[in-house]
């Protein structure tokens, strides 16, 4: 059973504040991916000064800690929200990279042009080709962050 990680409010203010230095301000608006990266998409989109953001209903994570075969996209913005704009797609954690590998396919083939960004990054986990393009910090144990209720 690996470690947990507990993120302070502070904590994630710090890397967040990381995060926005990364992936810098050539963005139209922000792709919030539910439920784990609306907080960190809306404190990215304050930081980057963003004001435009959308959310993208996507469950992977079952509540019995298990994972549907395929991530299980609730709803998704319209094409014409997407097409020609530039999209910084949040979330908070990429564990197996499959939900932000989703995410980014819809987005380019609704024709945006998508970058996405992790608070934390899990490169042992990764069952996707590739890697998130920004991440604040490399882990390997569980994340538990301040706003997830019970956590």
């Amino acid at each position: 059973m690996p470690d947990t990680l507990i993120v302070t409010w502070e904590d994630l203010d710090g890397l967040v504040a990381r995060l926005a230095g990364e992936v810098g301000r050539d963005h139209d608006l922000v792709l919030a991916i539910t439920r784990g990266g609306l907080v960190p998409a809306g404190m990215l989109a304050y930081r980057l000064d963003l004001r435009e953001i959308l959310v993208a209903g996507v469950e992977f994570y079952r509540s019995d800690g298990g994972t549907h075969p395929a991530p299980v996209i609730g709803h998704f913005p319209e094409s014409s929200l997407l097409r020609g704009r530039r999209i910084l797609v949040v979330d908070e954690v990429w564990e197996t990279g499959e939900t932000m590998t989703e995410v980014l396919a819809r987005v380019h083939s609704a024709g945006g042009s998508a970058v996405s960004a992790v608070i934390h990054y899990k490169p042992g986990r990764s069952r996707v080709a590739g890697a998130p393009d920004h991440w604040a910090a490399t882990v390997h144990d569980w994340v538990t962050y301040p706003y997830k209720a019970g956590g």
